[in-house]
């Protein structure tokens, strides 16, 4: 089981992460973007949300309906919805990641990326 301190913990060590809030609900962003946050949508429940690959968020909902999820207000974006009390750490983790992948500055990206290489 992880919670908002298991989510602190590992975006807090991406380059550039800032903790924030949004709508009341604490966020990390980079590059002043958002990517990850606890969902102020009523019908999440207080899951975490997540940006994800257009394509990948239908495959990763159908692979994992326990864990990963949408509602109606997510409908059409490229947000992933993630039960934290479902979630493996490891999964967290690579579904941080991955978000903080897509909304990073280009050359912030690139310089991590070639770091881990």
């Amino acid at each position: 089981m992880t919670d908002w301190e298991t989510v602190r913990a590992i975006a807090g060590t991406l380059p550039g992460a800032e903790e924030s809030t949004t709508y009341g609900q604490p966020a990390f962003k980079v590059g002043g973007r958002l990517f990850a946050w606890i969902s102020p949508d009523r019908h999440a429940e207080g899951a975490l949300a997540v940006r994800v690959d257009p394509e990948e968020k239908e495959f990763a909902i159908a692979a994992n309906p326990d864990v990963f999820f949408q509602t109606a207000h997510y409908e059409g974006h490229p947000i992933l919805l993630v039960r934290l009390e479902h979630v493996g750490r490891a999964q967290l983790e690579e579904r941080i990641e991955e978000s903080w992948l897509l909304r990073a500055p280009k050359r912030l990206a690139d310089a991590y990326l070639a770091e881990r290489a």
